[in-house]
């Protein structure tokens, strides 16, 4: 039944519908012909009356798309489409009914209604869609949204699906940010088209393609700019990169050269910029950057007999006091700590000796100061700092945790946790729970070298790197309160994943120690678009 009326805004009279429908289903079989009407156009698929002074009478009666409006009924304020088969309507459905007050189209099957639908309803009080099922899938993040804002009084709008939603009210929807929304990664590796890429949408597609090998990525900014440091062994250089923000591209800034370096990690004090590059041979040594050069040069010696194989350089920062510690993992090596005494670095604590310790973590808990050492040779240790002694004193262990390479600390709603990197066996997810920290996932991770957490744009993500097959990036899911499988990417051999923004745009290095280092753009698409 198809009714409109001006009784009440237009001086009583009655109008009849303007009604142009098209079939969106193809059909499989052949009805019995219709005489076309004269206002009309016709196919074997659609009938187009726009403008048409009425609805013509052998329209059939299944028609499953709905554009009524036009410039004929500027007054009309009342439509009643109810008891039809409607299943779309579609942009501007109601174009021209600027006057528009009640909007009756219950009892159709519409399961989808377009984001412009409803435009220019300017006058619009009472929208009634009992009687329908709608797909609540992201295409319906628009009609979520709209009902939230909207003065109209809208009657529940009701979803037939996904299995999720099934029977739910529209209103009753957390959100759908989740499930309207996919990251990818952008390919502009040399040569490609960039443009092209991006129409297809691909997930976890390089950007850049750096053609070398390294073990690790440190990020850091300076006078409005970003840059990168890279360890690379084998071609003794801690490369630094500057983002290009003409090319949109890393390139070449500065070479820091050595002998098989497997850490570069820069620190800021004041207008300065350090970079602590550790190395395996020939001793470890800070470089500044000098502005008369342009150029990084030697700034200090980092003692040979307290460092024998660097594996993690951990920077932190306790009251106003500048600090970085070197995880050393050879026997007769010592992990140790160095402080900032405005003239330079020196060694400040030594840690413990005898546990090849793998990687350091400064992690603040419970608003205290602690420091996590990794090793081999034994589980996680927690040390805190005392703020009596100004020295760290061991204070627990991660108990039942053997065999783990490193520890990585993050945050989600205020809520800490801890990654644990294990070569062999799962490597770990844990949080806080105010009194120790409890796992909450095991992820299998055979031959795992580097599990780090990352976030861009409210979306945490793990990057688990194997040696033995692809790399996996996990997505937290916020409902089930753990990281799920979101994409396998091929990384040889990964060392360490870095996330670094700029110009508004995310990005993750991929360090290899057998293959390329890539360098990953992270992008949201709104599927709802």
């Amino acid at each position: 039944m198809a009714l409109l009326r001006g009784s009440g805004c237009s001086g009583g009279s009655l109008w009849l519908l303007v009604l142009a429908a098209a079939c969106l289903l193809q059909r499989a079989q052949v009805k019995k012909p219709v005489r076309c009407p004269g206002t009309c156009s016709c196919t074997k698929e659609s009938i187009i009356c726009v403008g048409s002074p009425g609805v013509p009478r052998i329209v059939p009666s299944d028609i499953s798309s709905l554009l009524a409006g036009g410039p004929h009924l500027p007054s009309l304020c009342f439509v009643l489409l109810n008891s039809n088969s409607f299943t779309v309507i579609r942009d501007d459905a109601f174009a021209g009914l600027f006057h528009l007050e009640y909007l009756f189209i219950e009892g159709n099957k519409i399961e989808t209604i377009s984001r412009n639908a409803f435009r220019g309803l300017r006058d619009l009080t009472h929208l009634d869609l009992r009687g329908n099922k709608f797909e609540c899938d992201c295409k319906a993040k628009w009609l979520f949204l709209w009902l939230k804002m909207t003065n109209s009084t809208v009657s529940d709008v009701l979803c037939i699906g996904p299995a999720d939603y099934q029977d739910k009210k529209l209103n009753d929807v957390t959100s759908f940010d989740y499930e309207c929304t996919t990251t990818g990664i952008q390919n502009a590796g040399w040569g490609l088209n960039l443009s092209l890429i991006r129409a297809s949408c691909q997930d976890f597609v390089v950007h850049q393609i750096l053609p070398y090998q390294s073990v690790s990525v440190d990020t850091f900014n300076s006078k409005n700019d970003v840059y990168v440091a890279i360890a690379q062994p084998n071609m003794e250089n801690c490369m630094v990169l500057e983002w290009d923000h003409i090319e949109m591209n890393f390139r070449s800034y500065d070479n820091i050269t050595g002998q098989s370096i497997v850490g570069c990690k820069a620190i800021l004090i004041d207008d300065q910029v350090f970079v602590v590059v550790a190395q395996l041979f020939g001793g470890s040594h800070i470089y500044k950057y000098d502005e008369s050069w342009t150029k990084f040069v030697k700034f200090q010696d980092i003692e040979v007999s307290r460092i024998s194989k660097p594996n993690d350089i951990e920077l932190f920062q306790i009251d106003s006091e500048r600090f970085f510690v070197i995880a050393d993992s050879s026997k007769a090596g010592l992990s140790t700590v160095y402080k900032w005494n405005n003239k330079g670095f020196y060694s400040y604590q030594s840690l413990h000796e005898w546990f090849r310790d793998t990687d350091a973590e400064f992690v603040d808990i419970d608003g205290k100061s602690h420091l996590i050492l990794s090793s081999r040779s034994q589980v996680p240790i927690i040390l805190q700092w005392n703020k009596s002694t100004k020295k760290f004193v061991p204070h627990g262990e991660i108990p039942n945790m053997e065999d783990v390479l490193a520890v990585k600390s993050f945050k989600m709603e205020n809520t800490l946790y801890i990654t644990l990197t294990r070569f062999i066996g799962d490597s770990r997810v844990m949080k806080w729970n105010s009194k120790q920290f409890v796992e909450i996932q095991a992820l299998p991770s055979r031959g795992a070298m580097t599990l780090q957490p990352f976030s861009f744009k409210n979306n945490h993500y793990l990057a688990l790197g194997s040696d033995y097959t692809f790399s996996q990036i996990y997505q937290w899911d916020n409902e089930k309160k753990l990281f799920r499988l979101f994409k396998e990417i091929y990384v040889q051999a990964p060392r360490s994943f870095t996330a670094v923004s700029t110009d508004r745009r995310d990005f993750f290095f991929a360090s290899s120690f057998k293959g390329n280092t890539q360098i990953f753009e992270h992008i949201i698409v709104d599927l709802s678009l």
